[in-house]
């Protein structure tokens, strides 16, 4: 880490006082994107999709739990895998507890991977968490919202994720797609995001930009190479 500039309590103050006016600009600009973000366009959900869920078999609009908003953590976890992304786990780590308070919002929150539901189950189990997860092995879901690729894309260099085709050597990949239910019970798809747009969830990474060192991940062979599973970190 650099060596920092060490001033006086005044010289602080108003360095802190110039800093401040641009985070309120910042707050600003958020909460206007976040209103913008409010008023993209839906697009209703015709497939119908049924996953393998802890009260059997489950549509889409089940997972509402009779709310009217859903959030999705779209969870990395293929088919064949012994354990699940250890960098999701961090993102569930940081919003299994939020999800009561969610609730009390008209939104519920679950996670869905491409995933035997007894793999989930064990693992969800092993880490200690109590958010709904499912699984949506055996239909189309992760493809239609852009998490898991074939064998030809990776090859070709041409997975479509975050919105364009490019290079990726993971079948699987992490996300977020939010949801309406109207009174007819119909689906609506209002938003999606991928890659850096989830940081929004991640509350132990903003508690790291409050820190003189930050994530602390510039000399990483690759960002999230420290993570680990909660239950994997040496003392």
């Amino acid at each position: 880490m650099k060596n920092a500039k060490i001033v006086s309590r005044d010289e602080w103050f108003n360095a802190r006082l110039d800093h401040l006016d641009k985070e309120k600009a910042f707050t600003k600009a958020r909460d206007a994107l976040s209103a913008a973000r409010r008023e993209l366009p839906w697009v209703k959900v015709d497939q119908s999709y049924n996953f393998d869920g802890p009260n059997g078999k489950q549509s889409l609009a089940d997972l509402f739990a009779g709310r009217s908003q859903l959030i999705v953590y779209h969870f990395m976890y293929g088919p064949d895998w012994e354990e699940g992304c250890p960098s999701c786990s961090f993102w569930a780590d940081n919003y299994n507890g939020t999800i009561a308070h969610l609730n009390h919002r008209d939104i519920n929150m679950v996670a869905i991977s491409n995933a035997p539901l007894a793999n989930l189950d064990a693992y969800k189990k092993r880490m200690g968490w109590d958010f709904t997860w499912v699984s949506s092995l055996g239909t189309t879901f992760n493809r239609d919202y852009g998490v898991t690729f074939t064998p030809e894309e990776i090859d070709a260099g041409e997975a479509f994720y975050n919105y364009h085709k490019g290079k990726t050597n993971l079948q699987e990949a992490p996300g977020i797609s939010v949801y309406y239910r109207d009174e007819n019970n119909d689906v609506y798809h209002t938003y999606s995001c991928y890659s850096r747009g989830l940081d929004m969830l991640n509350g132990a990474y903003h508690l790291m930009d409050l820190t003189p060192k930050g994530r602390d991940e510039d000399d990483l062979p690759f960002t999230m190479a420290w993570v680990r599973r909660h239950d994997t970190y040496e003392s």
